[in-house]
Protein backbone atom coordinates (compact mmCIF):
# COMPACT_ATOMS: atom_id res chain seq x y z
CA UNK A 1 0.00 0.00 0.00
CA UNK A 2 1.24 3.44 -0.79
CA UNK A 3 2.20 6.23 1.76
CA UNK A 4 -0.74 8.16 2.42
CA UNK A 5 0.92 11.39 2.47
CA UNK A 6 2.49 13.21 -0.01
CA UNK A 7 6.94 12.85 0.03
CA UNK A 8 6.66 16.66 1.73
CA UNK A 9 3.92 16.33 4.36
CA UNK A 10 5.86 12.91 5.47
CA UNK A 11 9.16 14.56 5.80
CA UNK A 12 7.87 17.17 7.88
CA UNK A 13 6.21 14.77 10.05
CA UNK A 14 9.08 12.76 10.42
CA UNK A 15 11.10 15.63 11.39
CA UNK A 16 8.71 16.93 14.41
CA UNK A 17 9.55 12.94 16.21
CA UNK A 18 12.28 13.80 18.46
CA UNK A 19 15.02 11.42 19.60
CA UNK A 20 16.56 12.94 22.78
CA UNK A 21 14.46 14.68 25.63
CA UNK A 22 11.64 12.66 25.51
CA UNK A 23 8.89 12.83 27.85
CA UNK A 24 9.35 9.17 29.05
CA UNK A 25 13.64 10.17 29.03
CA UNK A 26 12.28 13.20 30.95
CA UNK A 27 9.89 11.20 33.39
CA UNK A 28 12.81 8.45 34.44
CA UNK A 29 15.56 11.47 34.68
CA UNK A 30 13.43 13.51 37.39
CA UNK A 31 12.73 10.26 39.06
CA UNK A 32 16.19 9.62 39.50
CA UNK A 33 17.25 12.77 40.39
CA UNK A 34 14.65 13.39 43.19
CA UNK A 35 15.86 9.78 44.73
CA UNK A 36 19.29 11.35 45.00
CA UNK A 37 21.13 9.88 41.38
CA UNK A 38 23.29 11.78 39.47
CA UNK A 39 24.34 10.90 36.23
CA UNK A 40 24.48 11.97 32.52
CA UNK A 41 22.90 12.05 29.51
CA UNK A 42 22.78 11.03 25.82
CA UNK A 43 27.00 9.99 26.21
CA UNK A 44 28.58 9.96 22.93
CA UNK A 45 31.78 8.19 23.60
CA UNK A 46 30.02 5.13 24.99
CA UNK A 47 28.11 2.51 22.30
CA UNK A 48 24.68 3.46 21.76
CA UNK A 49 24.51 6.71 23.34
CA UNK A 50 22.80 5.52 26.43
CA UNK A 51 19.78 8.09 27.40
CA UNK A 52 21.47 7.86 31.05
CA UNK A 53 24.76 6.82 32.78
CA UNK A 54 25.05 6.69 36.26
CA UNK A 55 28.66 6.39 36.39
CA UNK A 56 28.73 6.03 40.42
CA UNK A 57 26.79 2.73 39.57
CA UNK A 58 28.53 1.93 36.14
CA UNK A 59 24.82 1.55 34.91
CA UNK A 60 23.61 3.30 31.67
CA UNK A 61 19.75 3.14 31.27
CA UNK A 62 17.81 3.04 27.71
CA UNK A 63 14.77 4.32 27.56
CA UNK A 64 12.62 2.82 24.34
CA UNK A 65 9.77 3.43 22.42
CA UNK A 66 8.05 0.53 22.00
CA UNK A 67 7.18 1.13 18.33
CA UNK A 68 10.85 2.76 17.59
CA UNK A 69 12.55 -0.20 18.98
CA UNK A 70 9.72 -2.90 18.17
CA UNK A 71 8.58 -4.32 21.79
CA UNK A 72 6.83 -7.44 21.11
CA UNK A 73 3.83 -8.39 22.39
CA UNK A 74 3.25 -4.46 23.24
CA UNK A 75 -0.11 -3.00 22.58
CA UNK A 76 2.01 0.06 21.73
CA UNK A 77 4.28 -1.75 18.71
CA UNK A 78 1.71 -2.37 15.75
CA UNK A 79 3.57 -2.52 12.40
CA UNK A 80 1.70 0.65 9.93
CA UNK A 81 -0.35 -0.93 6.99
CA UNK A 82 1.54 1.45 4.56
CA UNK A 83 5.60 1.31 3.64
CA UNK A 84 5.21 -2.08 5.54
CA UNK A 85 8.16 -3.20 4.14
CA UNK A 86 10.13 -0.22 5.16
CA UNK A 87 9.15 -0.38 8.83
CA UNK A 88 10.00 -3.79 9.03
CA UNK A 89 13.39 -3.17 7.80
CA UNK A 90 13.57 0.24 9.77
CA UNK A 91 13.14 -1.66 13.42
CA UNK A 92 14.95 -4.42 12.41
CA UNK A 93 17.99 -2.69 12.57
CA UNK A 94 16.98 -0.56 15.15
CA UNK A 95 16.98 -3.50 17.56
CA UNK A 96 20.40 -4.80 15.68
CA UNK A 97 21.78 -1.65 16.73
CA UNK A 98 20.10 -1.63 20.12
CA UNK A 99 21.89 -5.55 20.40
CA UNK A 100 25.40 -4.48 19.40
CA UNK A 101 25.46 -1.54 21.85
CA UNK A 102 24.35 -3.85 24.53
CA UNK A 103 26.86 -6.23 23.91
CA UNK A 104 29.83 -3.48 23.87
CA UNK A 105 28.31 -2.26 27.00
CA UNK A 106 28.13 -5.40 28.88
CA UNK A 107 31.46 -6.37 27.49
CA UNK A 108 32.75 -3.07 29.37
CA UNK A 109 31.37 -3.94 32.34
CA UNK A 110 28.57 -1.86 32.67
CA UNK A 111 25.48 -2.84 33.88
CA UNK A 112 22.53 -2.07 31.19
CA UNK A 113 19.25 -1.28 32.32
CA UNK A 114 16.46 -1.25 29.12
CA UNK A 115 12.85 1.05 30.15
CA UNK A 116 9.98 0.88 27.65
CA UNK A 117 7.60 3.50 27.05
CA UNK A 118 4.66 1.18 28.19
CA UNK A 119 6.38 0.82 31.56
CA UNK A 120 6.09 4.25 32.14
CA UNK A 121 2.61 4.50 31.91
CA UNK A 122 0.62 5.12 35.10
CA UNK A 123 -0.49 1.93 35.75
CA UNK A 124 2.58 0.41 35.54
CA UNK A 125 5.27 3.25 36.24
CA UNK A 126 5.28 2.79 40.53
CA UNK A 127 6.78 -0.87 39.63
CA UNK A 128 8.93 0.24 37.09
CA UNK A 129 11.13 2.28 39.59
CA UNK A 130 10.80 0.71 42.44
CA UNK A 131 12.71 -2.47 40.27
CA UNK A 132 14.65 0.08 38.53
CA UNK A 133 16.13 1.61 42.21
CA UNK A 134 16.57 -2.28 42.97
CA UNK A 135 18.36 -2.54 39.56
CA UNK A 136 21.01 -0.04 40.04
CA UNK A 137 21.53 -0.18 43.97
CA UNK A 138 21.70 -3.83 44.44
CA UNK A 139 21.40 -5.47 41.17
CA UNK A 140 18.86 -7.53 42.21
Amino acid sequence: MADVHSKEVRSYNMSQIKGKNTKPEILVRKFLFSHGFRFRIHVKNLPGSPDVVLPKYKTVIFIHGCFWHGHQSCKYFTIPKTRTEWWISKININNANDRKAIDKLSEQSWKVITIWECELKSNSIEGTFEKLVNVIKYNA
